[in-house]
């Protein structure tokens, strides 16, 4: 077959499974493969006493994003300030300009003072969300106790494919804070919030879709700025992207994804030993670079067949995969069912 050829690694260039052009930034590839399924948003004007406690998304997630696998919550104050957490752990406390993220769907409070009571429990969060699903809430809403102390913040909700691999989402903590940069002139985060602040109450045409793609705007930005203040000694997959040799490594297996690779073969356009990069890549992103690549492989067979029509063989075919009966073994190993029944349950 014809085809140009990467001057980088000598390699030949490919189109990613996903019918978008592959390229050189593998958490891209990741976020078009997290399907988003729906976004909702509101502004909470809050005066002090304020608080609530938020149930686990496993709970609200079937009442406002119903089509939805997996729910990420995130907050992002706009005035005033305010303390949050998850069990477990302790408080921490945020103030205009940050954005705090929940993507792992744990219960979590937000409060005005810590270890204050929450004017909303758990129960009464899910009346919450039912009248807010409803349209029965405007898209400011007043809390709290009235007090002179106030806090504005938006919260945000967006659905999301989390299975059957998402090396971000498992990457990241059961709470990111992400600071405001403080002072930034034109900084793209206030952009998209000051673009989010004036559509969402207009309630025009095509409102869906715009609020849709901002939710996904404002997290990628999140997750950016999140990668940029990673400290030197953190591990997971963001600190493996981040790693020269390593992020050359996760380019070329998403670029290439159906190639056989060896790990010889990776670890030359790399700049990197075998054992190096063996020992670096599986320190880093937690797992080995084939078991990795077998992962990526069967996410992108996931999305083809969850996506198309075409037959288990012809998808499996085009991840890399000469044999049905090994891609179905990889599939229902890593997805824990048969990619007929994947498919069935993604319809």
């Amino acid at each position: 077959m014809g085809g140009h050829h990467d001057l980088a690694s000598g390699l030949p260039a490919a189109s990613s499974a996903a019918g978008e052009p592959a390229g050189n930034d593998p958490l891209s590839d990741v976020l078009r493969m997290v399907k988003l399924t729906g976004a909702l948003f509101f502004l909470v004007d809050a005066s002090s006493p304020w608080g609530v406690n938020v149930p686990a998304a496993s709970a609200f997630a079937p009442i406002i994003l119903p089509r939805a696998r997996h729910v990420i919550s995130y907050h992002i104050a706009t005035e005033g300030c305010g303390w949050a957490s998850v069990p477990g752990e302790p408080p921490v406390r945020f103030a205009a300009g940050d954005v705090l993220v929940f993507p792992h769907g744990d219960p979590y409070a937000m409060l005005s003072a810590p270890g204050g009571p929450p004017a909303l429990g758990a129960e009464e969060s899910l009346d919450f969300f039912r009248a807010m699903a409803a349209g029965q809430l405007p898209f400011v809403v007043a809390e709290g106790g009235g007090g002179a102390e106030r806090a504005r913040f938006v919260c945000g909700f967006l659905g999301c494919d989390a299975r059957p691999f998402n090396p971000l989402l498992a990457t990241l903590p059961r709470m990111m804070h992400v600071r405001s940069p403080g002072g930034a002139q034109g900084d793209l985060l206030d952009r998209l919030i000051a673009l989010t602040l004036a559509e969402a109450p207009m309630r025009r045409p095509g409102g869906e879709c715009i609020r849709l793609h901002l939710s996904e705007l404002l997290f990628v930005e999140v997750v950016r700025r999140y990668l940029e203040a990673l400290p030197p000694d953190q591990t997971g997959w963001l600190a493996g992207l981040r790693d020269p040799g390593i992020g050359r490594a996760l380019t070329l297996l998403h670029r290439r994804s159906s190639y056989a690779w060896t790990l010889e073969e990776l670890a030359t356009p790399a700049g990197l030993s075998r054992s190096v990069l063996a020992d670096r890549f599986t320190r880093l992103v937690g797992h080995p670079p084939m078991q990795y690549l077998i992962h990526w492989r069967v996410q992108v067979a996931a999305r083809l067949l969850a996506d198309g029509a075409a037959k288990v063989a012809a998808v499996g075919r085009e991840v890399g995969y000469a044999a049905e009966a090994a891609f179905s073994g990889s599939l229902k190993k890593i997805a824990g069912v048969a990619p007929a029944r994947w498919r069935e349950r993604s319809g």
